[in-house]
Order: C-alpha cells, then structure tokens, then sequence
C-alpha cells in the first residue's frame, strides 16, 4: 500500500541524487542537515488507534462476558481489526502481509479455528477469481478486446461522441478482466495508442493541435474514472463484490448471484460512466473542442496494437468471444441449471487452455494470476467471518446506533453511503473498505429497518469512487504517470472529486431507494 506521501514521492518528483539518499554522518560537514520531519499523521493517527484499543478492553472488562456485553475473544478481534485497519491506511506495508498477519492472529486468540482459516483459501469465491483471471488471459491473448475498443472509436468523427464511445468500450471490458488493476493493465495500451493517433492528426495547426491535447488529457482521466465505476456493473468487476456477498452470507442472508448483481450492478454503472465523461469533458475541455471533428487513424491504432485490429476476426478472437459470451450466459442463467458460477468459470479455464485450441497454455495463464490478491482476498474474507462470528460486528454497531440515535433507514443510507464513498481516503484497497464496512453494516442495518443486503450493496458502490488521490486506486496510479503521453496531475483529480465525490453519493442514494427496489432489492 502507498500513502500520499510516497505516492507523490513516486510520480511527482525527480529521482534523490546520490548526496540526498545518504546518511547525515557521511554528508559533508559544511553542509546543513537537513530538518527532519515529526511524522505527526502517523503518530496521530496511533494514538486514535492505541485509545481505540483500550476504549474496546475497557468496554470488555466492564461487561465481563455478560450477555450483550464484548467477550474477551470479540474484543481480541477487535483489536486486532484496529491495527489491521491502521496498518493498510498509514504505514507502507504489503497489503497481503498485513492481512494475513491478522488472520494468523485471530487463529491464536481463538477468534478463528485453523480449518475455519484454512477454509477461506478453499472458498468457492477464489476459484471463481482464479478461473476469472485465467479466461482474462485469454481474452487478452487473442487480441478481441484491442478489436473492439478499435472498432469503437474509429466509428465517428465528433469528439463527444467519440468519448463516450470510449466509455462505452470501457465499461463492455467489466466482464473481460475480474478485477479494476487488471482491466487498467489491459487497457492502458489502448489509450497510449488512442493518445499517439490523437496526436499525430493534429498536424501543423496549433489550435487544432492544442485542442486534441485536451482530449488526450480528459481521457487520460475518464480511463481511470470509468474502470472503477464500471466496475459494479459485474459481481467479479472487483474483489470487494465477493467479500460483501460472502460477509452478507455468513451473517444469515442470501449470497449474491452474477445475474442479481448485473442487473443491480450495471445499470450505476453505465449512468456513472457516461455522467462521469460529461462532466469531465465540461471540467477539462472547451466548447470550441467539442465543435471541431476528430478523426482516429485506425491505421495509426494497428500500429501501436500487438494483434490485428483491422480485418476479419482470427480465428483466436472468435473463439474469444464464443467463450466469454457462453460464460456469461451461463452465469447468468445459473437458476435454470444450477451450475455453481466457479464451475462455469473452470469449464472456460478448460476451454481457454486447451491443447491445440485455447490463446494461452495453462501455465502461462496460472504465472500471471495475481496470487497475492487471492491470499488477501482469503485472508480478509477470514477476518469478516471472525468480526461476525465473535459478536464483535454486532457490538460495534449496537453501540453506533445508540451513540448516532439513527432510528428511520434514509438517515442511516444516508451516512453508510457518504462513509463508503469517503472510505478510500484512509483505506486504499477495495477488498479491505469492505472488509471493514460490511461486517458493521450488516450488523447495524436490521434495526432501523433495513435489509443488510441493500445496505451492503450500497456500501460497496459507494466504495467504488475512490478517484481523490494517486495512490487511492492501481487504476489512478497507473495512468497518472505514462513515458511520453498526456497524463492529469493532482490537482486534477481533486478537482474532478470535488464534483463527483457528491455526485456519486446521490446516484447510489437514488438508485438504493427508487431504482433497486423495482429490481427486487428492497430497503
């Protein structure tokens, strides 16, 4: 994990010479040392974290195990939730080290028995991601995801149709790639293509010319922005989305299926994207822009691309197609055969990687899995099940709900649904905002009425605007900074939250209360 600091440290300055990584004894005497900094966040913050701690032994103590009071295991599960939470947002640790360090320790306090640890890794949740992953492989190996965002926007010669051609294209890649960094690393090279064809069209007129940069630089974030609101348009867009069925699940209710959630999912998902487009376009471009036509130079895009983009589809890309297509028809279409979604997705691993005709060999596709996402994912569904089990979810939302005295269910959307959105300021990684949401959600939602599925599902597309920095998202990260392409800078993307943050809020809030609900999820 990075924080702002080391994120700024990493795109926004220049490499420290050899003098300033140096230890002050070697520097030369003559030279001033530099003032050192008190990391006073940090401290801060283990201060809140330390009186976190023994407000919640305290609380323990005083109880001491009696009936609706904290045991001693709940309150051992919620400290070590604490320094979990504590360690992902203000310290430089490995995500994964900090998450399976926690689920190690909640297996010694008893919290968790070790087949109950043991079991997350064997959750029919992680098949599905590894199978997921494979056929994303792929997918991308036969070159059918480069063809379609070709195809796309070399189909007009109008810049605002153009962008939201490409949001279109975007938001189609959800059911491409299970997880926002991997659809990021696939789509990356269609922007540095899209942004080399941009530029080469302009020629030798400097309006024409300046004009286009513009357009490079609104795409450079609608890429990003579009990647991660999309994302909820498909039950593996994110990692998160299977944490919150798996936490809504433990705690009694019903897990979430991939038709559920496409039809809940991908409705936000493409009005989010498109509005998302419009008010960057507005944020980043002149009306002049929009009057002027544009044309992408498909030869220009077959240049940058690694597979064809032009012609007839391969025979590869038609097997690509046919196969996610049938996936997807069978996820969706899982209540007629009752075939479990992580079956379906092995059966397209088997196809993808067959000898003689998938893309890609088994082996190749496995080296490319992000296992140390899986660990985490397996550590932190352990971590959710513990808060649940324990109590310890329970307790903390009891004692929110007297403390807040939130007693009618919009007050309480309402606050679960600003905390989600506002959530990737101190937790930057999707999967663990909902390991640390949605146990207390759940717990909290039945007594004001609400169902803890449509508070779970809120929360996590909420969560999914995690736009304010950097170092917020992979997705952010990665096209901020691109060797030799118009990128966006900070300032930028503060600027573009500022309006969105609070756009996002209401579109979720509208959704939860008018759209859902016709769809089946009720408050």
């Amino acid at each position: 994990m990075t924080t702002e600091t080391d994120t700024v440290g990493s795109f926004e300055t220049d490499t420290p010479t050899v003098r300033e990584t140096l230890p002050l004894s070697l520097a030369r005497r003559d030279e001033p040392a530099p003032a050192r900094r008190l990391p006073w966040r940090r401290i801060l913050s283990a201060s809140l974290a330390v009186s976190l701690c023994a407000a919640v032994g305290a609380a323990a103590w005083r109880t001491g195990g009696a009936e609706g009071g904290l045991s001693v295991t709940a309150a051992l599960t919620l400290v070590i939730f604490i320094a979990s939470v504590w360690a992902w947002a203000f310290t430089t640790v490995d995500d994964t080290y900090i998450s399976l360090g926690a689920a190690t320790a909640l297996v010694l306090t008893g919290a968790l028995s070790p087949d109950e640890m043991f079991a997350s890794l064997g959750d029919d949740t992680i098949w599905l991601l590894v199978a997921a992953f494979v056929i994303a492989v792929g997918v991308s190996a036969s070159g059918l995801t480069g063809r379609l965002a070709a195809w796309l926007v070399t189909g007009t010669d109008h810049p605002r149709i153009l962008l939201h051609l490409v949001t279109a294209a975007i938001v189609a890649t959800v059911f491409a790639a299970p997880s926002t960094s991997g659809r990021a690393a696939l789509l990356l090279p269609v922007y540095t293509a899209l942004a080399g064809a941009l530029r080469t069209g302009s020629g030798d007129d400097a309006a024409l010319a300046a004009s286009r940069k513009r357009l490079i630089h609104a795409l450079s974030l609608i890429f990003p922005t579009v990647i991660l609101l999309s994302a909820v348009g498909s039950f593996l867009g994110a990692g998160a989305h299977l944490v919150t069925s798996h936490i809504v699940a433990s705690a009694g209710g019903q897990e979430f299926s991939f038709a559920g959630w496409l039809l809940l999912g991908l409705p936000l998902a493409a009005l989010s994207s498109h509005l998302s487009t419009e008010l960057i376009m507005r944020l980043f471009t002149r009306k002049e822009d929009m009057r002027r036509q544009v044309r992408v130079d498909i030869a220009d895009l077959a240049e940058a691309s690694p597979t064809p983009v032009t012609g007839p589809l391969t025979q590869a890309e038609n097997r690509a197609a046919l196969l996610i297509g049938t996936v997807v028809v069978l996820w969706c279409t899982e209540a007629l055969h009752g075939i479990d979604p992580a079956i379906v997705a092995l059966l397209g691993v088997l196809v993808t990687s067959l000898p003689g005709y998938g893309s890609v060999a088994l082996r190749k596709a496995l080296a490319k899995a992000p296992w140390s996402l899986l660990v985490f994912m397996a550590a932190t569904l352990a971590m959710g099940d513990a808060l649940v089990s324990t109590g310890a979810a329970k307790w903390v939302a009891t004692s929110a709900f007297n403390a807040l005295r939130i007693d009618s269910p919009w007050p309480f959307m309402l606050v679960v649904v600003v905390l989600s959105t506002a959530s990737h300021l101190v937790i930057q990684s999707r999967s663990a905002r909902s390991a640390v949401l949605i146990p207390i959600v759940v717990a909290l939602a039945p007594a004001v009425g609400v169902s803890p599925a449509a508070a779970a599902f809120a929360s996590t597309a909420a969560a999914g605007f995690c736009h304010t920095l950097p170092s917020s998202a992979k997705p952010v990260a990665m096209f901020s900074d691109i060797d030799g392409v118009e990128t966006f800078s900070p300032d930028d993307l503060r600027r573009l939250s500022l309006l969105l943050g609070p756009l996002m809020v209401v579109l979720v809030m509208a959704c939860s209360a008018w759209l859902w609900p016709l769809l089946g999820l009720h408050w």
